[in-house]
């Protein structure tokens, strides 16, 4: 097919489907055979569906024919991160333990997506266990690591590695990712494409790995933040299988959404300067500047001094380690990749109850410092991450930028001070650095207030091309 079509968007891709131009038959056999010669050179294939998806595109080429449409995800493939479980199909959580590990049932969001008609091509690469005792290097996971499309000697991100590489690679129209803490959001930057992490609660889990029972959160990578709303509108909703469950569902409805204008959007200036890479500078620069041009009023703020990260990364070892006991005490524990992530593991069982419960506490106080922010803003604005995506051998992570002021940190930390209230996040593709690899903006919102982040992102993306961008073939 055409670059233009295995580069569409899922609206684009569905007036083709629904006025037969392409097939979905004919649609998910490329994409089918995209994933199986190409998802190998990313490292970002974990297994081909090949007969499920087959079988759920003859469906969806019926009803087209009867003139019955289900949803706009109708006759569309995708790809799901491996942490979710599909009946009779491996799913490994990345992790060499696990490499045999078949369910004989569907996780809550795969099964919403076949209720609309979405066709599952495949599972994706992940970091192992998402990565909950904090992981050292990009192999951390049992696929390798995984290459960025637009340089395979760089890193796609983690832990939802896969889910990124494949989106920007053109392997699937749009995948499925989680985040706890960074995980949508990072690769989505990465990778150049739009990432949507819900609201807590939002989008059921019953079905993924557990991580952190209190941050684990599922959402979409896709083209555009068009396709991110059209797919949380698919798989949002109440589950009584899941004890985190909002009971509440997502409605795209973006011309219903509040004038741009009447938005107050909260950012630092040195976020997008001493805060940011050097690469990367001129490209959140311009990204402000667009944002300006929207017309919302822009207000300068800065997050309250707390520790966010410290706080974050405590719970998410302690919910971890709790969730992945069984394995830690089994010899197949040494089986696992990273050496980091196994000490880290180890480490986080002798973490004493009392400072998992004092941490509780402290996040009790940074969401209640998160709602005073939001009656000052409607959302906040800064880069998904500091810079472009890191060498494929680099260590992950890293501190501050070192030219910044400790006492002018901005919203460095927004990512786990959002993460820790539960917020909505979209991540913006927005350019590239100095280096040719994208970057990317993200705005964070109030809890279920989806609909803002995705009006915002959609005109941010009329304004700006940067999405649309294709990887070198």
């Amino acid at each position: 097919m055409p670059e233009e079509v295995l580069f569409a968007t899922i609206t684009e891709l569905g007036e083709l489907l629904k006025s037969r131009k392409v097939s979905s038959l004919e649609l998910t056999r490329t994409h089918l055979e995209r994933l199986e010669k190409l998802g190998p050179r990313y490292n970002a294939l974990a297994a081909l569906t090949t007969q499920l998806a087959t079988r759920q595109a003859k469906e969806a080429d019926d009803l087209f024919r009867h003139n019955r449409i289900r949803s706009p995800l109708q006759g569309i493939p995708y790809g799901a991160k491996d942490l979710l479980a599909t009946a009779g199909i491996p799913t490994t959580w990345g992790a060499e333990p696990y490499r045999s590990q078949v369910f004989d049932y569907d996780a809550t969001v795969v099964r919403k997506l076949q209720g609309a008609g979405a066709v599952l091509a495949g599972k994706l690469a992940m970091i192992e266990l998402a990565g909950g005792g904090g992981y050292r290097l990009p192999s951390a996971s049992m696929f390798g690591a995984c290459r960025n499309p637009w340089n395979t000697s760089h890193w796609a991100g983690g832990s939802s590695s896969g889910s990124g590489a494949a989106v920007a690679a053109g392997l699937v129209p749009f995948a499925i990712g989680s985040e706890t803490h960074g995980s949508i959001l990072t690769p989505a930057s990465y990778c150049g494409v739009t990432g949507l992490r819900p609201t807590y609660g939002l989008v059921s889990r019953y079905g993924a790995m557990a991580l952190s029972w209190t941050m684990d959160k599922i959402g979409p990578l896709a083209r555009s933040a068009e396709d991110c709303g059209l797919v949380l509108r698919a798989i949002s909703g109440g589950d009584s299988q899941d004890p985190g469950s909002s009971g509440k569902r997502f409605y795209y409805l973006p011309d219903y959404g509040r004038p741009l204008t009447e938005l107050r959007i909260g950012y630092a200036p040195v976020d997008f300067e001493a805060q940011a890479d050097e690469s990367a500078r001129p490209a959140f620069r311009a990204a402000l500047e667009v944002f300006r041009k929207l017309g919302p009023k822009l207000v300068e703020m800065s997050l309250p001094a707390m520790p966010y990260r410290e706080v974050a990364n405590l719970v998410i070892l302690s919910e971890g380690a709790a969730v992945f006991e069984p394995l830690i005490k089994s010899p197949a524990f040494d089986r696992l990749a990273d050496d980091q992530q196994k000490a880290g593991l180890r480490a986080a069982l002798e973490i004493p109850a009392y400072e998992y419960l004092r941490a509780m506490r402290i996040r009790r106080l940074i969401q209640q410092a998160m709602q005073q922010t939001f009656l000052q803003v409607d959302l906040i604005l800064s880069p998904a991450t500091r810079g472009p995506a890191s060498g494929i051998n680099e260590p992950v992570g890293g501190g501050p930028a070192p030219e910044a002021e400790a006492e002018n940190r901005g919203n460095t930390d927004l990512s786990a001070a959002s993460n820790l209230a539960g917020l909505p996040a979209i991540s913006l593709p927005c350019g590239f650095s100095t280096t040719n690899l994208p970057v990317a903006v993200q705005l964070v919102a109030r809890p279920f207030d989806e609909l803002a982040l995705v009006t915002m992102g959609r005109e941010f993306q009329r304004q700006t091309d940067w999405h649309r961008r294709r990887p070198p073939a």
